[in-house]
């Protein structure tokens, strides 16, 4: 069986794993996968070995954004069968920490999530052939939904939940800074949760090109005007709540700026630690909030994918079958002309 792995940075070979087409168990799926997007964890492990603390120790099957076709049911399970398309959940809490019986399932202290190098041994990917999987972690997804939109399911479960987090966005003003995959996907949630107006920034053409197609109203291109968000600063701000999806310290900068008194951030992105200006977070009374990854929202995206309630087909940029993984990869990382660059099985 193939599956995509990564070894030291920029070493990234379609290799031959363990059979993963054994029957399936009790309660367990075997799924033939049909299509995986390229995160932008997957590209920090393809290129620096890893992010932040985490890093790969061991060769690593990368990938947790995955649709696949029913291949073979285990015993007891219900409601899907042979040949159907599915979105997989790539996230496994344990059910019994703490966190999870708070029902905090996204911050499970033992949590297992595919793809990830966060635990060792590390959490094997879904860049592969074959899989079984709970049948719990499935969701049927309507056959004339593409695999490769099927698989954005598990991004657009995070844009809920950074979304969710904001609380009750509508009729409000929203910024997005960072227009990437997720950045775009927030602004297709907060579309959907009523906001009046979004405004995004971004230093690509590209991304904001998609951005407006997929619901911001007002796209700026920070390298062409730098100074694009001085007007929503004017009187102490202009924006009601922002989503800071670049993880950069800049943009945080920029964002809080315009935030009006008593606006709301919700931190998405991860890059490094920032400074934060504190004086200006105090005199304007806001409220700085984290999202961390997704619970029950992963269900709701593949309900709004699978119903056609929203199209996210502009965001795939392009597809590549698997053994041409490396050069997939090195597409992704052109931000200048990709926003979401699938594999295909």
């Amino acid at each position: 069986m193939r599956a995509i792995v990564i070894h030291p940075p920029h070493v990234l070979r379609v290799e031959d794993i363990e059979p993963g087409t054994a029957s399936p168990g009790a309660g367990e799926v075997l799924v033939r996968m049909a299509a995986g997007g390229i995160c932008g964890s997957d590209l920090h492990y393809y290129h620096h070995g890893g992010f932040g603390t985490v890093r790969v120790r061991e060769p690593l099957t990368l990938g947790h954004e995955a649709s696949g076709h029913v291949e073979a049911i285990g015993t007891g399970v219900t409601g899907l069968k042979p040949g159907d398309l599915v979105a997989v959940n790539p996230s496994e809490p344990c059910g019994d920490c703490p966190s999870c019986k708070r029902g905090d399932l996204n911050h499970c202290v033992n949590m297992r999530f595919n793809g990830s190098a966060m635990r060792f041994p590390h959490v094997q990917g879904l860049f592969r052939d074959y899989m079984r999987v709970p049948a719990a972690r499935l969701f049927r997804i309507d056959p004339a939904v593409s695999a490769a939109e099927a698989a954005l399911c598990e991004p657009l479960s995070v844009a809920l939940h950074a979304v969710n987090q904001a609380g009750d966005i509508r009729g409000q003003n929203v910024l997005i800074t960072g227009c990437g995959p997720i950045g775009v996907l927030v602004a297709v949630a907060a579309k959907l949760a009523g906001a009046a107006r979004i405004i995004g920034t971004d230093m690509a053409a590209h991304a904001l090109g998609i951005a407006a197609r997929l619901g911001v109203d007002t796209p700026i291109n920070l390298s062409e005007t730098p100074d694009g968000l001085a007007p929503f600063a004017a009187d102490r701000g202009q924006i009601d709540t922002a989503f800071e999806c670049s993880g950069n310290p800049a943009a945080l900068a920029g964002a809080l700026g315009a935030l009006k008194p008593k606006g709301r951030i919700v931190l998405v992105g991860l890059g490094g630690d920032a400074s934060l200006p504190v004086n200006m977070a105090v005199a304007k009374e806001l409220s700085i909030v984290g999202t961390f990854r997704f619970a029950s929202e992963f269900a709701e995206a593949a309900r709004l994918i699978s119903s056609r309630a929203i199209d996210l087909s502009p965001m795939v940029t392009e597809t590549y079958p698997a053994e041409r993984a490396d050069e997939a990869f090195i597409h992704a990382s052109d931000k200048s002309r990709a926003t979401k660059i699938a594999l295909t099985f």
